[in-house]
């Protein structure tokens, strides 16, 4: 049923059937239903290099999707995310007509407080709602929260393993160049310890087409203070190398 509202944003229909369906390019599908996702182009190239990977699918078009295999746990895959709910959620929506049933997301994302280290990973418990996109998968809410049970299935891990972590909400914004001074801190103040682009668009996709998405952000720039401090966070090569191999151990229990 299509809900109509006064903004267009907030309209919510669940027909799970549309006009285009991710099954018109799901092709033949993976062979297996464990994928990584990261942000981390250099450690793709990195694990290349190393033969830890090999390229496995290629999904074709104007801006085609490379997915590679695990050359040590061949039934995980792994892709590199595109920047934003419609891109990275998207293609998500279109992994699992492919038959990916297990997602281990990592990338990076400003802390909102300083106190919050450069490296320190975040277990995402759900997303502050500051966009558009998952709106059309799930009703109109302020928050949106992953499945507990995964989230669960992952602390134990990380506890077991002796993994250093945080846990709470990130804040999803669409605009990069909106994270104005009362909004930081009202999203602050609602509980978010990290924003970032793409995190309550990948959890709604999950919930809407029921498969296990759990996430790991690691702390990056810094929008707590006076002034945005980058940190060189893209510069932490070991974090970002070892984040992706914990995501393939993780996508494997989840």
């Amino acid at each position: 049923m299509f809900y109509k509202k006064e903004c267009p944003v907030l309209e919510y229909d669940d027909n799970p059937i549309a006009k285009l369906n991710p099954e018109h390019f799901s092709g033949e599908g993976f062979d297996t239903d464990k994928m990584v996702i990261t942000f981390f182009p250099e450690v793709i190239e990195k694990l290349l290099l190393q033969g830890r990977i090999q390229h496995y699918y290629t999904i074709p078009g104007e801006n085609k999707v490379i997915i590679y295999r695990f050359t040590d746990k061949a039934d995980v895959l792994i892709t590199l995310g595109q920047v934003g709910c419609p891109a990275c959620a998207g293609n998500l929506d279109l992994f699992n007509a492919m038959g990916i049933k297990r997602v281990m997301f990592c990338g990076g994302g400003g802390v909102l407080d300083k106190s919050i280290q450069v490296g320190q990973l975040l277990v995402v418990d759900g997303a502050i709602r500051d966009e558009g996109f998952s709106y059309q998968y799930i009703p109109a809410s302020r928050v949106i929260n992953t499945d507990p049970a995964v989230t669960e299935r992952i602390i134990s891990y990380l506890d077991e393993n002796d993994i250093s972590y945080l846990r709470g909400l990130v804040w999803t914004t669409d605009a990069i160049f909106r994270e104005t001074a009362d909004r930081i801190a009202l999203r602050k103040e609602e509980g978010a310890k990290i924003v970032e682009m793409e995190q309550a668009g990948c959890i709604a996709v999950a919930q809407f087409r029921k498969f296990a998405y759990g996430a790991l952000i690691y702390g990056g720039d810094d929008l707590s203070g006076q002034e945005w401090d980058g940190r060189k966070w893209r510069s932490r090569e070991g974090v970002r190398y070892d984040l992706v191999y914990l995501c393939a151990e993780l996508v494997e229990i989840i």
